[in-house]
């Protein structure tokens, strides 16, 4: 019996009204912030993720899942989506585009990790990405925006977490100040964190073994490093969310899991439920794109999984609308009438009238108890004397009332009935 590999699952149709919700309040939320979809491809280049995401960073070191082609080329399915729409916007010169280029992206992203819930191997993730403007106004947007966009899934008991890390002309003096601290520290860290202290010290304060925590609650504080440009930059921030009226908690210890964040780092989660129930998160990167190749372009963005959403609508208890049934069932009695069903059911479904056709030579008790199981509205029941009398059968489903229709008004009754 073959299953699906761990760490992935199939999306079932009694699943899928969560997937349809959230997909239609993201087009409506991007609609009104002016974001337009892109696409990208599964796999790209490793060598894109390792400039971008970063050496070090678990997801490099630990989770890609990268393979050679029979080019010899080195590729990676992605592991998340910020860095392949900088490629796209690089690669299409969208920087000639009036900025900040706005876009937004639904995909699946792939990581070799212990899978958890709401987080799989392959789980699927939405972001939005506003490129080409540096003021931190656009950052307010950006949080308003996903905060706006979970209040309107009904995920209403949230917190924000906020921080800045500086940039690349003050954060060396803060990992400096980072190791220094660190290094008094070293035999009470868990073995990842002894590495990171070496290669990466930021993610230090990301880590999530309790032995570690109390070290890094502790450790010095980025926002006590930052340059005037960023300390200013984060005040103007702060003062916007302020006058949005989004409640935020400075966090010193939030750094997010990738390299190039630059500034501006924020996640939103529900309350009481902590950073490994993280509905949303981003921020700045403002060197990413001249890193891999394009010229100096600020930017900010926020990335979110569909499958921890869809976890935290079940906890909160937020009911869904059910995805549309047909709302007519085909039965037949007969062979002329299955013929007459069959180019019944075609003409229906050209003038836009859902329709389930009833297969095999079931009793009428049987395909009345499957056209009520099935949620049907109206029965259309066809036997032999219908076929010579060009008429149909019509059942309402709930008051089990019944009329005889004409063949030819089928159609125009069944639009009225169903209205």
């Amino acid at each position: 019996m073959y299953q699906a590999p761990r760490g992935t699952v199939d999306i079932l149709p009694e699943e899928q009204p969560y997937w349809r919700y959230i997909d239609e309040k993201l087009a409506r939320i991007c609609q009104l912030y002016g974001y337009e979809r892109i696409d990208f491809p599964a796999f790209e280049d490793a060598g894109l993720f390792r400039r971008s995401v970063g050496e070090g960073t678990d997801v490099v070191d630990k989770e890609m899942y990268t393979f050679a082609d029979r080019g010899g080329n080195l590729l990676a399915l992605i592991p998340e989506g910020t860095a392949s729409v900088c490629r796209a916007y690089i690669e299409h010169g969208l920087r000639n585009l009036p900025q900040p280029v706005k876009l937004y992206y639904v995909t699946s992203v792939f990581r070799y990790d212990r899978p958890q819930a709401g987080r799989y191997r392959q789980h699927h993730q939405f972001g939005y990405e506003a490129i080409g403007d540096g003021d931190p106004a656009l950052d307010a947007e950006v949080i308003d925006m996903g905060w706006q966009f979970f209040q309107s899934l009904g995920l209403t008991r949230l917190s924000m977490q906020l921080n800045s890390i500086g940039c690349k002309a003050c954060r060396p003096d803060y990992l400096a100040a980072l190791k220094g601290y660190y290094s008094g520290h070293v035999d009470e860290l868990c073995p990842d964190c002894k590495s990171r202290l070496g290669r990466n010290p930021l993610r230090l304060l990301d880590c999530k073994k309790p032995s570690c925590q109390a070290i890094a609650d502790a450790a010095p504080k980025s926002t006590d490093y930052l340059c005037a440009d960023c300390a200013n930059h984060f005040s103007q921030l702060q003062r916007y969310l302020s006058l949005l009226g989004l409640p935020f908690t400075l966090n010193h210890r939030l750094v997010r899991g990738l390299d190039y964040y630059t500034r501006t780092v924020f996640e939103i989660q529900p309350e009481l439920e902590g950073a490994q129930s993280t509905v949303g998160g981003g921020g700045r990167y403002d060197d990413l794109i001249e890193g891999l190749g394009g010229k100096s372009t600020p930017a900010i963005g926020l990335a979110a999984g569909m499958e921890r959403i869809i976890l935290n609508l079940k906890r909160h208890g937020v009911v869904v609308p059910s995805l549309p049934k047909p709302r007519v069932f085909l039965a037949c009695l007969g062979a002329p009438a299955r013929d007459e069903t069959i180019k019944l059911a075609s003409q229906l479904r050209r003038v836009g009238i859902e329709v389930i056709q009833s297969p095999g030579n079931k009793s009428l008790k049987s395909q009345l108890r499957q056209a009520d199981a099935m949620g049907a509205h109206q029965t259309v029941i066809i036997g032999d004397r219908e076929v010579e009398t060009g008429t149909a059968i019509l059942r309402d489903m709930t008051s089990a009332e019944q009329q005889t229709v004409p063949i030819i008004r089928l159609a125009e009754v069944l639009c009225q009935t169903i209205k």
